[in-house]
């Protein structure tokens, strides 16, 4: 007989992968590990929502996932092009360097 795993177990663990995707972006400078933080966190947000889905039964969830993984392949090829044009600009890709507000 197959075991199930309490739902609880994976609400802790996307709580962790959330926390340390959220460190991640708030303590690096590089802006390609703050991008990898971020889809961290959006990973740990689609295993919430896979989670409570199916604890209620319903596939809002599911569908929920689809959309959100949608944007973030979108963010990833819009965000690689966005770092790609910054390097070849200012020849470093660092947050702390980059000040495109400054004249």
């Amino acid at each position: 007989m197959p075991s199930t795993v309490p739902s609880i177990y994976y609400l802790i663990v996307s709580a962790l992968i959330f926390a340390i995707g959220a460190v991640g972006v708030l303590v690096r400078r590089n802006a390609i590990v703050i991008f990898m933080c971020i889809e961290m966190m959006l990973s740990a947000v689609n295993l919430t929502l896979i989670t409570v889905s199916h604890y209620l039964n319903s596939l809002d969830g599911v569908l929920m996932v689809f959309f959100v993984m949608t944007v973030a392949a979108a963010e990833a090829a819009v965000g690689l092009a966005i770092f790609v044009l910054l390097f070849r600009g200012r020849k470093t890709i660092k947050v702390d360097e980059i000040n495109l507000l400054k004249w």
